[in-house]
C-alpha cells in the first residue's frame, strides 16, 4: 500500500493510458541522475482519471547517512503551499466570510492607505524613496494573483526590493505573525495594484487574514478544512518532532557548482507561512492535485464548488503579462496566473510540451507538481534540490511523463 493513498485505486500504467515501456524512461532518468551524484533521491507520483498510474521512491532520503528514500518521506514544499492556502481562502469565500475584491486593509488595518514607491523621482542611493498615492488599494484578489505590488525582496534588484529583504528576510523562521505584519506594513508598494504581475509575499498576508477571520492558526484551519477531509495526514507547518527522521536531506553542496546549500530549519517556524511554510509527502500532495482535477470533489464529499475551482484555475492576467517576469532562472514562459498558481496559455511558446489550461507552481527547494485538466493528469515530483538544477528536473520529468501518454 502507498502510504496516504489508500483511497485512490492503483492501476497498471496501461490502464491509465500510458505506454509502460515509455513510462519506464522516467525511472531510468531519475536512477541515472542519482547514480551521477546530481540528485540525492526523489518520490514521483502520477494520477490519471482519479487512479494512481505510477508511484515510486528512488535514491536516498539522507545521502550522507545512506538512509533510503521511502514513500512517506517528508519534504519542504515551499511555494507549493500557495495553492493550498488559496483553497483555504476560497472556502471562506464560499461561506460568505471573505470578499475577494475588497481592500486588504479591511482585514489588516496596518495595510490601509498604502502608498506606491515613486522610483522616477528617487534621487539615488542613500536617499529616502519618495512615494505617491496609489491609484487604488490592494485587494484580496491582488494577493492571490501577485498583483498587489508587495514583492518578495530576493526576486528583484530595485531599492524597493531591498526594503522588503531588509524588513523580513527569512521571516518564516524568525518573525511571529504580528511582527511580520508590522515589518511589511510600513513599506511602499512596488507598483499600483492590479497593473502588473510581480511575485511576492501576498499569500503570507492572506494566511494571516484567514487566521483573523477563522479565529485560529492557519495550520489548525487547514488541518480541519482541507487536510483531514483529503486524508493529507502528513502535511503540516514545520516538521513535528516525532517525524524529523522522515525529513529528506539535501546534498550539503550544489552538485553543479560546489557551493554550500542548506534547507531552512523548519523545526523553529515562528508563524504559519501561507506562502511557503508547509511540509508534505508526495502522496499527500497528489491527493490535493486530484482535488483540483476533480473540480473540488473529494472522497469525503464536495470540498469546494466546481465553479470556484474553475475560477481558481483560470488565467487572471492581461494577455500581455507573462509570468516569466519572475526573477528566477529557468522559469517556463507562456504562462499566465490564476489564483495561487500559474496557468499555461498555449501549447507553443513554452520549453516543454503540455496542454492549454494546465496549472502548476513549484517549490524553491526542488519539489514540483502540475495538473492537466485536459488529460485528467496530475504529477507530483518531490526532491530536495535547492539550486538551479531543479529547473532541469522540472522540465525533464514533465517531458518524460508526457511522452509516455498513448
Amino acid at each position: 500500500m502507498i502510504v496516504g493513498m489508500s483511497q485512490l485505486a492503483r492501476v497498471e500504467p496501461g490502464e491509465a493510458g500510458f505506454d509502460p515501456d515509455r513510462l519506464s524512461r522516467v525511472t531510468r532518468f531519475v536512477e541515472d541522475e542519482i547514480a551521477a551524484g546530481r540528485l540525492p533521491g526523489a518520490v514521483l507520483g502520477i494520477v490519471r482519471g482519479g487512479r494512481i498510474a505510477h508511484f515510486e521512491a528512488l535514491g536516498h532520503r539522507d545521502p550522507q547517512r545512506g538512509v533510503p528514500m521511502t514513500a512517506d518521506t517528508l519534504f519542504w514544499i515551499a511555494s507549493m503551499t500557495k495553492p493550498i492556502t488559496t483553497v483555504g481562502a476560497l472556502l471562506l469565500h464560499e461561506q460568505g466570510r471573505l470578499v475577494l475584491d475588497i481592500p486588504i486593509g479591511d482585514h489588516l488595518p496596518q495595510f490601509a492607505d498604502r502608498r506606491v514607491a515613486d522610483l522616477a523621482a528617487w534621487p539615488g542611493e542613500g536617499a529616502p524613496i519618495p512615494t505617491r498615492a496609489a491609484a487604488r488599494q490592494p485587494t484580496i484578489l491582488d494577493l492571490l494573483r501577485h498583483t498587489a505590488g508587495i514583492p518578495e525582496g530576493m526576486l528583484g534588484d530595485s531599492p524597493v526590493h531591498a526594503l522588503y529583504t531588509d524588513a523580513v528576510g527569512d521571516g518564516m523562521t524568525t518573525l511571529t505573525g504580528p511582527e511580520y505584519l508590522d515589518r511589511l506594513s510600513g513599506l511602499p508598494l512596488l507598483h499600483d495594484p492590479g497593473t502588473t504581475w510581480h511575485y511576492g509575499f501576498g499569500l503570507d498576508l492572506l494566511g494571516l487574514i484567514i487566521e483573523s477571520i477563522a479565529g485560529e492558526s492557519l495550520g489548525a484551519y487547514l488541518r480541519s478544512r482541507v487536510f483531514e477531509p483529503l486524508g493529507m495526514h502528513d502535511t503540516t507547518f514545520g516538521v513535528p518532532e516525532d517525524r524529523r527522521d522522515r525529513y529528506a536531506a539535501a546534498f550539503p553542496a550544489d552538485p553543479e557548482t560546489g557551493a554550500p546549500q542548506e534547507l531552512p530549519d523548519l523545526s523553529v517556524a515562528a508563524f504559519d507561512s501561507g506562502g511557503a511554510g508547509l511540509v508534505s509527502t508526495a502522496a499527500d500532495y497528489l491527493r490535493f492535485v486530484q482535488l483540483l482535477l476533480a473540480g473540488g470533489d473529494a472522497d469525503t464529499g464536495r470540498l469546494l464548488g466546481r465553479k470556484t475551482v474553475d475560477y481558481m484555475l483560470a488565467d487572471q492576467l492581461d494577455q500581455d503579462t507573462d509570468v516569466r517576469r519572475l526573477a528566477r532562472p529557468g522559469w517556463n514562459p507562456g504562462h499566465g496566473f490564476g489564483l495561487g498558481l500559474a496557468v499555461r496559455r498555449r501549447q507553443g511558446g513554452a520549453s516543454t510540451p503540455g496542454s492549454v489550461g494546465e496549472v502548476t507552481w513549484p517549490g524553491a527547494a526542488g519539489t514540483n507538481w502540475w495538473a492537466d485538466p485536459a488529460e485528467d493528469l496530475g504529477v507530483v515530483f518531490m526532491a530536495h534540490t535547492p539550486s538551479r538544477i531543479q529547473s532541469h528536473y522540472q522540465q525533464q520529468i514533465k517531458a518524460l511523463v508526457l511522452q509516455a501518454l498513448v
